[in-house]
């Protein structure tokens, strides 16, 4: 038992001691359990191997004990390299063709391994090389050994095998003859972590926490386009690698995402959206899609009511036909210098009954003169104007001068001429033609004149 305390105590120093390599591949450790076959007779006195392995493979010299006796654990260095220690027990009845007492066999053996399974590419099959060293003890006699071993796993899967294998131990003490240790059992790989069950172990997994696929480093690609998630910008919705995985439904070259009308085709200076009439307003905002018109005006043409030329955003009189140069506005058709002389002279021969704004007998026909050429000019603008002589007070005289212009203004605006084209100002005395000094200067200045207003 104080033996078997110090296997136990040897077999941890070795575990630890390979503990402390990183592991570079997944499923670092090696777990084997199994049985033991101890063989002396292979191994006679005057030769290392005994000059023959005639009976090497003659089990009925082998010790067998028909339980589980055999232990071993190893860690992945790195370039098919691994580190491992092995523990085995047996009971010891036969040396070579003798059968002897029944004596104990234990051993404590530190490997270092080498896979030949890439430089073979035997699939399945794992065969490797091994050397190392170790204590041996038969009964309570205990030697080094030097170890040399070949051996084959034969893998299920990533995880489960069986493993066979074959030791040479040579002892350096005269006591502990040199023998071969057979050595069959069940073998488990564990170590790899994969977090989100994708086959993909995390250290070689771009995405631990997300199954995903081998093809992305084990980063998913949802929707099935062959874009991984994190490259694609539509990774729900199956799409176009131009597009960085993002769908075109109406096929008219913009990507669904930047696509204002996704399912009908358009251009691409309009965000993807149609424009049937040309005019850069999209069908969508075009009051009049089938009909180019300015965006100003929310793609429609701009009207012309009057049909003069002129826009009505830019006539001044939308609704009566015009001239350009007038801003849409008919020309304004004044009265000529005879006209307008003949204006004064029919306004001066109106008569006012004394110191009043009443209009003498026989006057009607010159105020109807007045309003007849007022109506050929429609669009003209006119200023009645009265004045008095100096005979009176100048209030009073401001006063009937007012009265009388105002008068005046009345009869034309009762015979047809529009107020809005007519003002009156009275200016009693103060705008003489003539003389006050005679009678007929006087009755001169006494007068009502019709002029043409600033345009």
């Amino acid at each position: 038992m104080k033996n078997l305390s110090r296997l136990m105590f040897a077999l941890l120093l070795v575990i630890g001691f390979s503990n402390v390599n990183a592991q570079d591949e997944n499923n670092p450790w090696q777990l084997s359990i199994g049985t033991n076959a101890v063989d002396f007779y292979p191994v006679g006195d005057g030769s290392p191997l005994g000059g023959t392995f005639e009976k090497f493979f003659d089990t009925d010299h082998w010790n067998i004990s028909p339980t589980i006796n055999s232990f071993s654990v190893s860690n992945y260095l790195g370039d098919n390299f691994s580190l491992g220690a092995v523990l085995s027990f047996n009971r010891i009845k036969k040396f070579g063709d003798a059968n002897i007492n029944s004596l104990s066999y234990y051993g404590l053996d530190g490997i270092i391994k080498y896979s030949l399974a890439d430089a073979l590419n035997t699939g399945k099959f794992d065969p490797f090389l091994a050397v190392g060293g170790g204590y041996t003890w038969v009964d309570k006699i205990g030697a080094g050994t030097a170890n040399g071993t070949f051996g084959i796993n034969y893998w299920f899967n990533d995880n489960i095998g069986l493993t066979a294998q074959s030791s040479y131990k040579h002892s350096f003490e005269d006591y502990l003859a040199k023998h071969f240790q057979h050595t069959f059992g069940v073998s488990v790989k564990f170590g790899g972590k994969d977090t989100d069950g994708d086959g993909i172990y995390d250290k070689y997994d771009a995405c631990p926490e997300v199954p995903g696929l081998e093809a992305f480093n084990g980063c998913p690609d949802t929707d099935g386009d062959g874009i991984e998630d994190s490259k694609d910008t539509c990774p729900n919705e199956a799409g176009l690698a131009e597009f960085n995985g993002c769908p075109d439904s109406d096929g008219d070259g913009v990507s669904d995402n930047n696509d204002n009308c996704p399912n009908v085709a358009g251009l691409k200076s309009l965000a993807g959206c149609p424009d049937a009439d040309g005019d850069g307003v999209t069908d969508k905002d075009d009051r009049c899609p089938n009909e180019a018109g300015p965006s100003a005006n929310n793609g429609c043409p701009w009207p012309d009511s009057d049909g003069d030329g002129v826009l009505d955003k830019d006539d001044q009189c939308p609704n009566e036909a015009g001239t350009v140069a007038n801003n849409g506005c008919p020309e304004i058709v004044v009265p000529t210098v005879e006209v307008q002389n003949q204006l004064t002279e029919y306004a001066r021969t109106i008569n006012f009954n004394t110191g009043k704004s009443s209009f003498k007998s026989g006057t009607e026909p010159t105020l109807q003169a007045i309003a007849a050429i007022l109506k050929e000019y429609p669009k003209a603008n006119f200023t009645i104007e009265g004045h008095t002589d100096s005979t009176g007070g100048d209030a009073l005289n401001q006063r009937l001068s007012e009265a009388r212009a105002n008068a005046v203004m009345d009869y034309l605006v009762n015979n047809g001429i529009s107020a809005a084209r007519l003002s009156a100002k009275g200016y009693g005395e103060t705008m003489p033609i003539d003389s006050n000094r005679t009678r007929a200067g006087r009755a001169a200045n006494r007068r009502v004149e019709v002029k043409l207003a600033n345009m």
